[in-house]
């Protein structure tokens, strides 16, 4: 007997994956490996006086070297049809599954994964202002679905890591950013790794259960927090790939820090229809952007 949950996230998938690649107006290098690029999207409509919002993309993929930006492109092309300009950001990653006696990383890489989304942020306002002029870098959104979402939230506090974190990591002051809109992310590393979530996704990026409790306060939202940067999660009710109490524990979180998260749960939606823009639930994560872009 089939199950019905699992049926319907394999269509939602399916259609989110369905869509071809984007090609980019533009790309520019943060660095001298292959994947430390960004990929720009000029918006498609009238810029408005002063250029438009930018929207700093962070693609998913339980930070696994199968998922790639290219599978987030048309995401990024809806963003720019609704007038953003767009900045879809590539990072090391790790291996493909875990398995017996795998070689190398499995879910990301400590600590280049990190290294490389503080580096590509660092280097945003040059390359925007090199690649995509009509972007109005005063008015940048950073947005992530799933892994992605994780890093969105992990980039705009960066200026609360700890003291010991990485330098190239930790900045002086907040980031530059109007806000966050995080879309079903990994945001509490903890409640993920209790729920199984991408098996042991989470764990196996900061480097398995040996470095485990050293590493999680330079990595988890959850632990992050207050920031200070307007944040706000969209999350599908039926989500089974990262179940919407990943979403509620870091909204709690946020509250008992003195935070306000904004937390919206949508009907009958699962993990993929926020990055689908064949799916309602795509046009609610352009407004959810926009409430705060412009």
């Amino acid at each position: 007997m089939t199950d019905p949950a699992v049926e319907r996230d394999a269509a939602e998938a399916a259609s989110a994956f369905a869509h071809p690649p984007v090609a980019p107006d533009a790309t520019g290098a943060y660095g001298g490996h292959p994947d430390q690029v960004i990929d720009f999207y000029a918006p498609r409509t009238d810029s408005a006086t002063g250029g438009s919002p930018l929207v700093v993309v962070l693609h998913g993929g339980a930070w696994r070297a199968p998922y790639d930006r290219h599978h987030i492109t048309p995401l990024a092309d809806f963003l720019a049809r609704r007038g953003f300009a767009v900045a879809n950001v590539e990072y090391r990653r790790g291996s493909s599954m875990p398995h017996q006696n795998a070689e190398g990383h499995v879910a990301g890489r400590w600590p280049e994964t990190f290294d490389d989304v503080a580096a590509a942020m660092d280097a945003l306002p040059a390359l925007t202002a090199a690649h995509l002029p009509q972007a109005d870098a005063r008015r940048t959104v950073i947005t992530g679905h799933s892994a992605g979402g994780h890093l969105a939230l992990w980039a705009a506090a960066r200026h609360v890591l700890p003291p010991r974190s990485p330098a190239a990591w930790r900045l002086p002051s907040p980031p530059p950013l109007r806000g966050v809109v995080a879309l079903a992310p990994i945001a509490d590393f903890v409640t993920a790794e209790e729920l199984g979530v991408c098996g042991g996704a989470s764990a196996q990026l900061l480097g398995g259960a040996g470095p485990w409790a050293e590493r999680l306060p330079f990595a988890d939202p959850a632990a992050l927090l207050p920031t200070g940067i307007a944040t706000a999660v969209v999350h599908g009710r039926e989500d089974i790939v990262v179940p919407p109490s990943v979403a509620e524990s870091y909204v709690a979180a946020a509250a008992k820090a003195g935070e306000t998260v904004g937390l919206t749960l949508l009907d009958g939606i699962g993990h993929f229809p926020l990055i689908d823009p064949a799916a309602d639930a795509c046009a609610v994560v352009a407004e959810e952007i926009s409430q705060l872009a412009w």
